[in-house]
């Protein structure tokens, strides 16, 4: 699948403090032995200013990143969006805004299993919503709405100090922006560099 950059420069434009289209952050830490060592779920809003600037660094790298190459996005397989499917998982984590815990949970236990990693990392979830504007015959943007897109946005970040995500080798945005529209047929995934935490990460999610 191919993606269009303007979709995903549209969507930075909205990952700024003026601008901010997200509600609400959650992720787990997990130390070196590959556990769970403390989890967090608070309002986007209710973050410092430092912190919301430091966490919007995050997100926006995902969908910034350089478009099909370090950014892909790829097709849900049939087989992988049935009943108890990360699919149906990551439907039920958007659709609750990051407000169900449990779900969460899971989610964080199925990246655990796949990634093996030798390192303290975060894994960080961000729940934002974007009422996507009309464009008009002239490419300019109308008041009207067209649809509001509800997302989500994970990344794996190693920490670079205490409890400190630094930069992320790897994340996704789903559903993916396909025609700056929502398309849960797809997702974006974000792979920096030539690791292959990315790889681990579309295991995860069930995507090709």
């Amino acid at each position: 699948m191919q993606i269009n950059r303007e979709d995903m420069l549209e969507l930075t434009r909205r990952m700024t403090l003026k601008r901010n289209c997200f509600s609400r952050i959650a992720g787990a830490y997990i130390d070196g032995e590959g556990t769970i060592d403390g989890t967090f779920n608070t309002n986007f809003l209710d973050l410092s200013v430092k912190e919301k600037e430091q966490n919007l660094a995050i997100a926006k790298k995902i969908p910034f990143s350089e478009t099909n190459v370090e950014v892909r996005g790829y097709r849900f397989q049939a087989e992988s969006k049935g009943n108890g499917s990360t699919w149906q998982l990551l439907q039920g984590i958007n659709s609750c805004g990051l407000k169900n815990d449990a779900l969460l949970e899971i989610f964080y236990d199925l990246i655990l299993r796949e990634l093996q990693i030798n390192k303290e990392f975060a894994i960080m979830v961000f729940s934002g919503c974007y009422d996507v504007p009309m464009k008009g015959t002239d490419r300019e943007y109308q008041d009207e709405s067209e649809e509001v897109y509800q997302f989500l946005i994970g990344a794996i970040c190693p920490l670079a100090g205490e409890y400190e995500p630094g930069e992320p080798e790897a994340g996704f945005l789903f559903p993916a922006f396909t025609d700056r529209s929502s398309d849960s047929n797809h997702v974006i995934v974000f792979q920096a560099g030539h690791g292959i935490m990315g790889e681990s990460l579309k295991n995860v999610l069930g995507c090709r």
